[in-house]
């Protein structure tokens, strides 16, 4: 079967949460696609195995261009000092709004500390770094494209994970919201569901099937293996194309058909 290609020279991509797993994976494909990216991250040292060099380096050692730029995603300054960092490079043209923390529990044993903390990376990281760099994107008068990162969660609860799937519902509609609002400034805005991928965050790649009832049935994923993050990447980098200019508002689904049923 034939790859897709795409060609993002001279244009500028954030992706928060780039030193690992998904995140990483977006990162390098824009890198060798040809962008500036700059990774924001909390640490640049990546958590994947086999992983031996920054994102950012890696990017660099392939004769692509990058920089890091230590970002807490929940503080909204920081989001608005990485895109200020994009500046140098001539603005931000792609914002991936990545970043994300994972959390488990049931609704009586989620403290407050907790639940604050993981809106506050994956929530508030989306509509601060969507702000940010869509006021960018506004000012300098050329648009852009905005993709952040949701999840089969956004729409499907699952067992103990009310804190996780809520955060996730609340990107689902920032990214419609802010697809309507920001149509104007030619600013497009959509989001990536990713199914049960095998990262630090996620089961073992070993892992074909996921408890989703309190009875303990269990439902397969059809296409009967779970995702990598290099599955989520190039969708990511076609909602940024331009082969993708009609496309906004959006959530784009890549579960192995997890949730077709």
């Amino acid at each position: 079967m034939g790859r897709a290609s795409f060609d993002f020279s001279d244009e500028t991509v954030i992706v928060t949460g780039g030193s690992s797993g998904i995140g990483r994976a977006i990162a390098l494909d824009f890198g060798e696609a040809g962008a500036t990216v700059l990774n924001a991250d909390v640490d640049a040292e990546p958590k994947d195995e086999g992983a031996e060099r920054p994102t950012h380096e890696e990017i660099e050692a392939s004769g692509g261009a990058a920089e890091y730029v230590e970002t807490d995603v929940s503080d909204p300054a920081q989001l608005e000092s990485v895109v200020e960092a994009a500046r140098e490079f001539g603005g931000v043209d792609v914002m991936v709004n990545n970043a994300g923390w994972f959390t488990r529990g049931d609704i009586f044993s989620v403290d407050r500390e907790a639940f604050e903390r993981i809106h506050g990376i994956n929530t508030n990281g989306v509509f601060f770094g969507t702000r940010a760099a869509a006021a960018d994107m506004r000012d300098r008068g050329e648009g852009g494209a905005i993709v952040n990162t949701a999840s089969i969660s956004a729409t499907h609860a699952q067992a103990d994970q009310i804190p996780y799937d809520s955060t996730k519902g609340a990107i689902r509609m920032i990214t419609r919201g802010a697809a309507l609002e920001l149509a104007d400034y030619d600013v497009r805005v959509n989001a990536v569901a990713p199914g049960h991928i095998a990262t630090e965050f996620g089961a073992g790649a070993e892992q074909k099937e996921e408890t989703v009832a309190a009875d303990g049935l269990t439902k397969p994923i059809p296409l009967d293996r779970p995702g990598y993050p290099e599955d989520i990447a190039p969708t990511t980098l076609f909602l940024a194309s331009e082969q993708a200019d009609y496309v906004t508002g959006e959530m784009v689904y890549v579960d192995g058909g997890w949730q077709t049923f």
